[in-house]
């Protein structure tokens, strides 16, 4: 019944309806060859509910550094300045900023006009598998998809690490080593889900479009969309 289980229980929801608007379509695909149809209605909601889970997982991420930081650099103050009406209302903040980051790119996507080529080179409806398709100049698509992109990775990846010098700051003010040892195990999941989550969808978004592969872009979206949040669970009972 603590802040960080609350935030976990939130981050493992949000992981698991995201891999599920995905898991379907892939694994008919998976089954079908690659030959299953998906209407544009279809495949524009997939993408929406995706970008929609998967930024509020982001931000989520930063949520759970700033308890971290809290629990850490102001551990009897914790229950008062993390109190349930807060962490309502990060979660619900989290939820409403990947609401906010979702409906405009989705719906400045699918006004592209797309022709008879018709299919993806994914095995889900990625915005930049699906931007390949447009009979159209999408230069301000993707310069819109790659600021959005930055703006909402940096962001919360900024405030992870400013909390982050903070709290190691706090630990080596520790004196005994159980002490140091203890505070940084509550912090060593936090850190490793924060590296997957983040450097794969770097490498999705960020990179350049003349050094994108969408061969290898469809293997790290593997690791984030499927083997992640497997991992995740494995990463927190670990530590516990």
């Amino acid at each position: 019944h603590s802040p960080m289980y609350f935030l976990l229980a939130n981050l493992a929801v949000l992981e698991i309806f995201y891999t599920s608007a995905i898991a379907p379509l892939a694994l008919a695909n998976l089954l079908s060859m690659g030959k299953t149809p998906v209407s544009v209605t279809g495949c524009g909601t997939q993408m929406f509910f995706f970008v929609f889970l998967g930024g509020a997982d982001c931000v989520l991420l930063a949520v759970m550094a700033y308890d971290r930081f809290v629990a850490i650099c102001y551990p009897l103050r914790y229950t008062v300045i993390m109190s349930w009406p807060l962490c309502v209302q990060l979660m619900a903040g989290s939820l409403g900023l990947g609401f906010l980051l979702s409906l405009p790119l989705t719906t400045l996507i699918f006004h592209l006009p797309f022709g008879n080529n018709n299919e993806i080179y994914h095995f889900y409806c990625d915005m930049p598998a699906v931007m390949r398709l447009a009979r159209a100049d999408t230069h301000v698509h993707r310069t819109a998809l790659y600021v959005t992109s930055f703006i909402v990775l940096s962001v919360p990846l900024s405030l992870i690490s400013i909390s982050y010098v903070f709290i190691v700051g706090a630990i080596v003010r520790i004196r005994s080593a159980q002490g140091r040892h203890r505070a940084f195990s509550t912090c060593s999941s936090h850190i490793l889900v924060v590296l997957l989550q983040y450097g794969c969808t770097s490498f999705i978004y960020l990179s350049p479009s003349s050094s994108y592969s969408p061969e290898m872009g469809r293997v790290v979206s593997v690791v984030y969309t499927f083997v992640t949040p497997i991992l995740n669970p494995i990463i927190y009972s670990l530590r516990n």
